[in-house]
């Protein structure tokens, strides 16, 4: 790749490079050009000043006092434009920049940790905004360019404006007091959760998540009857821990480490076979290439959506 700078920065540049040879052939080499264009330029850079910038003696060539006060702003303006370029093609290549992460808090219990530890050991130059965020908030935030990537469950279908790729599916869990009796049990089957209060998030936080929570339940033969909503699974579980409920999570919770709480696998059948969706969302026409390289970590591009 060609980094000369073109006119007037050439004219710049090929008389920094005479100052520091003070001689045309040698600076010529270094140049890649002959040396009348070298004189050429040099000529139409004095011309431009109003004085001459070397005095051209047979054998000798020396800076005058108006290229010795010329030399370093040259310098300046060539060391300036060579580190806008250098940022200029990292920020092209997605090596530099910032990327804006919305996650589903759950998922700071799987993917996140090890893609942010992969992104930044190949990116260490992008700045990373990360926002804990439920999954509606999430496409809000992507659709108004807030956001430029996002972390969540069971995303839509159809959408016009952003693209879902799968990265993590995960069974369901019985969430009980560490106390009750279903406690006791190795797995738990749905029905036997239809008499008992339940701690959900609400629907408008993550409707597909709840629509699959619940119709998990309907396939066994009730509705859950809430008693108590919370936004985060960790506070969800909480509540669960003292008495308040039971709940259905993705598997993923029983890494949350707190007191009172039992997770219990889905008894074998077709309920223990649904799995909720982690998938990775961004806008369709995002041309970030900082979003690509984290796509390419992902190990899926950009090239399609759900």
């Amino acid at each position: 790749m060609d980094d000369r700078p073109e006119l007037p920065l050439a004219q710049l540049h090929a008389f920094a490079v005479l100052a520091e040879e003070l001689h045309f052939g040698r600076a010529a080499v270094r140049l890649g050009i002959a040396q009348p264009p070298l004189s050429q330029q040099i000529r139409r850079l004095e011309e431009k000043v109003g004085y001459p910038l070397f005095t051209r003696e047979p054998g000798r060539v020396a800076l005058t006092p108006a290229g010795e006060e010329l030399l370093p702003a040259a310098r300046q303006a060539l060391a300036l434009i060579a580190k806008g370029v250098a940022a200029a093609r990292e920020a092209g290549s997605g090596r530099a920049g910032r990327l804006r992460i919305g996650f589903a808090a759950s998922l700071a219990l799987t993917v996140l940790p090890d893609l942010l530890r992969r992104f930044r050991a190949d990116f260490p130059a992008v700045r990373l905004d990360i926002r804990e965020m439920t999954s509606a908030p999430q496409l809000s935030a992507l659709r108004a360019g807030m956001i430029d990537i996002g972390l969540l469950r069971e995303p839509p279908t159809g959408d016009a404006d952003l693209c879902f790729r799968t990265v993590l599916t995960e069974p369901f869990v019985a969430v009980v007091p560490a106390g009750h009796p279903l406690a006791g049990q190795r797995t738990v089957r749905i029905e036997q959760l239809a008499e008992l209060p339940f701690v959900l998030l609400p629907r408008e936080v993550g409707p597909p998540l709840y629509d699959q929570i619940t119709a998990l339940c309907a396939d066994a033969g009730f509705t859950p009857r809430v008693v108590q909503n919370a936004v985060e699974w960790q506070t969800v579980c909480a509540l669960v821990g003292t008495g308040l409920g039971v709940s259905l999570a993705p598997a993923s919770v029983r890494r949350i480490r707190l007191g009172g709480v039992a997770f219990r696998g889905i008894d074998p059948g077709a309920a223990a076979r649904v799995r909720t969706r982690v998938a990775v969302a961004w806008r369709r026409d995002d041309a970030n290439p900082v979003v690509s390289n984290l796509l390419a970590i992902l190990g899926q591009g950009p090239e399609s959506g759900t």
